[in-house]
């Protein structure tokens, strides 16, 4: 047992802590309130203006009850029969492409509450759970986000169709065959008959009244804290200088991948389906070049406030992952997405943008 006479590191930095804190009271007595201010204001238009006053609040819950309805329904089962055949050719259990699925027809965060607990009851491997998140990166976080991206490309006279076969649809089996390959290879042929029946027994009223409770609870406790913590470090860096220094290395990394800077950082900081809405409405001013890889990246699982915060806490509740793994995985998963972003931005483009 440690003495308590020794000093311990926190103890140090407890003391450097309390002299700092004295001092500032002493010479800058209103340092300490503009920080509060920064991180405020940082924090408010996300949390308030776009999770409890706009849609985007209600389409969690919303999303989360169509995820419900389509699972009792038999959307899932549906999905394992249409993808045995093929996961079972790639030596993965089926079950890895839910997540992405449920992510185009709802929400990111809806997918992984609904994906994570049929990932175990399917005896997925860590392995392929890990595999199931970084796919599940791939796809758009919302509905809304794929059809204002789709409405974004016809305002800039792309075709939509190679470049959603491609940056959408393709990746769902790329992906777990990449991964599984190279650093989740704890993989496993599964066949049909191996497989339990996801289809749940619940009363429809029942699904329906649960279902919006589930949603609620998702936004409240674990969506809008783990926003906030995420943007009170942004609103933190703020104000000590740095974050200006960190956004325009950003726009200029973006710029040179291929993708729109103003609207890829929306994408990143605050909200893919508002920077999809941005590109139509700024058609005039945005350089048509830069649209497919700008596109490619608001349809993933960003912005950073669900890769950091959302998608860790829910995951580590439904499935068998910790925190740690599952972050590491949506990191591969984001990671892939800004490599697909760039390639389809440099190749693609010639071809869709005259």
């Amino acid at each position: 047992m440690d003495s308590r006479s020794k000093w311990h590191p926190f103890e140090v930095i407890g003391i450097f802590l309390v002299i700092s804190s004295l001092l500032l009271f002493l010479f800058a007595p209103d340092s300490l309130s503009k920080l509060f201010d920064t991180i405020i204001k940082e924090v408010k238009p996300i949390v308030v203006d776009i999770f409890l006053t706009s849609e985007v609040g209600i389409a969690i819950i919303v999303s989360v009850i169509v995820g419900r309805i389509l699972e009792r329904l038999g959307f899932t089962d549906g999905l394992i029969r249409i993808f045995v055949p093929i996961m079972k050719w790639l030596k993965i259990n089926p079950s890895v492409i839910i997540p992405s699925v449920y992510n185009i027809l709802g929400d990111i965060n809806a997918a992984g509450k609904i994906s994570g607990p049929i990932l175990v009851k399917a005896k997925a491997t860590k392995a392929e759970q890990k595999i199931a998140v970084a796919t599940m990166i791939q796809s758009p976080q919302s509905f809304a986000t794929f059809v204002l991206g789709i409405i974004a490309l016809s305002v800039f006279s792309i075709n939509a169709f190679p470049l959603i076969i491609l940056a959408i649809f393709l990746p769902i089996i790329v992906v777990p065959f990449l991964l599984s390959k190279t650093i989740y290879r704890d993989t496993v042929k599964v066949e049909l008959d191996e497989l339990p029946r996801f289809t749940p027994k619940t009363r429809f009223l029942q699904t329906i009244f649960s279902s919006a409770k589930e949603g609620a609870e998702l936004l409240f406790l674990i969506i809008i804290p783990a926003v906030t913590a995420v943007f009170f470090f942004i609103g933190a860096l703020k104000f000590i200088g740095l974050w200006s220094v960190i956004e325009s290395s950003l726009a200029s990394v973006l710029t040179f991948l291929s993708i729109e800077p103003a609207t890829g950082i929306v994408s990143i900081l605050a909200a893919p389906t508002l920077a999809v809405a941005q590109l139509a409405e700024l058609a005039s001013t945005i350089d048509p070049r830069l649209i497919v890889g700008s596109f490619v990246l608001a349809n993933s699982g960003l912005p950073l406030s669900v890769i950091f915060g959302q998608i860790p806490v829910t995951w580590a509740e439904t499935s068998d992952l910790n925190e740690k793994e599952v972050l590491e995985a949506a990191i591969v998963g984001m990671i892939l997405r800004f490599v697909t972003a760039c390639i389809l931005g440099y190749f693609l483009t010639p071809f869709l943008v005259g």
